[in-house]
């Protein structure tokens, strides 16, 4: 049997993240310092004192949900791991577990990737929902059918656990979709506290930038295969990272598929490194009979 070590996204963030690393573990505080100098300003202090409203801003969330997964990881000591995943944003942090990308490289497409997506929440309001408790077909089927008809986009986004698919989008298609879901049957469509519609073809202005960082970067052969959101199947060729990594920006992030790709090839215990408990609680949803745990 096989271990998995995975990463979370956006969304795990809190106040005070990476403080107990940073004072207790030497390494971990040169990572942190070496950070500071890279983004040229100092997010560990933003981490460790700022606000809830300071860290929810997407330049600010992802370089920081990145650098608490990372250094928790690498203060773990000599780590093997026979997979790797990452939702979403952590699928960077899943990277440089797997040796694919090195840290430096890696904050800097966090960065780059953050600001990008940034720009293109501001460019048009879009946002997402939660549909809860109701098949993925169906929230896909109107998914299409709001989109079709009112020309809005509105498209499945986080296929997080069965009965949580999350949706994004335009705001006027959400809030159509929302109400069609709960119609169809959901428990609930709750549109989310988030700035865009990412995950959906409304990223798309993003997409060109950060796929020039993305072509610029070498990517190393991995020492470990990763288990990429858009596919939701193992990857190990450099090459292929790539690509998969510019089109998640657009595409569907399909965890729930991803975690059981992993337990087909093999994983039975998942350890999350980084900030909160998301990615467990996902993956006992997903897989009951693994073996989960967490790393911080």
């Amino acid at each position: 049997m096989k271990h998995a070590y995975i990463f979370p996204g956006q969304g795990s963030q809190f106040p005070g993240m990476g403080k107990a690393l940073y004072d207790n573990n030497s390494l971990a505080k040169e990572y942190f310092e070496n950070a500071n100098d890279i983004l040229g300003f100092r997010i560990s202090d933003t981490m460790f004192a700022g606000t809830d409203d300071d860290l929810k801003r997407t330049d600010i969330t992802q370089p920081a949900v990145f650098l608490h997964s990372v250094i928790a990881y690498e203060t773990i000591g000599d780590v093997r791991p026979d997979m790797v995943a990452g939702h979403s944003l952590g699928e960077f942090s899943a990277l440089v577990a797997n040796k694919a990308l090195n840290f430096e490289d890696a904050l800097q497409l966090v960065s780059i990737r953050a600001k990008a997506m940034q720009k293109a929440c501001e460019i048009q309001p879009s946002t997402m929902a939660a549909v809860l408790a109701l098949a993925d077909e169906k929230v896909e089927q109107v998914c299409a059918e709001v989109s079709a008809e009112t020309g809005e986009v509105v498209v499945p986004a986080n296929y997080n656990c069965p009965g949580q698919l999350v949706i994004s989008g335009s705001i006027k298609g959400i809030e159509i979709a929302c109400e069609r879901m709960k119609a169809a049957g959901a428990k609930r469509a709750l549109v989310l506290p988030v700035g865009g519609a990412f995950h959906s073809p409304l990223m798309a202005p993003a997409r060109q930038e950060l796929a020039a960082a993305i072509e610029a970067i070498i990517f190393n052969d991995p020492i470990c295969p990763v288990c990429q959101n858009v596919v939701a199947r193992a990857v190990a060729d450099p090459s292929e990272i790539r690509k998969n990594l510019i089109d998640q920006l657009t595409g569907a992030v399909r965890w729930t598929q991803s975690v059981q790709a992993m337990v087909a090839d093999g994983a039975n215990e998942f350890t999350e490194v980084g900030p909160g408990k998301v990615l467990q609680g996902l993956v006992q949803k997903i897989h009951k009979e693994a073996e989960v745990n967490g790393i911080s």
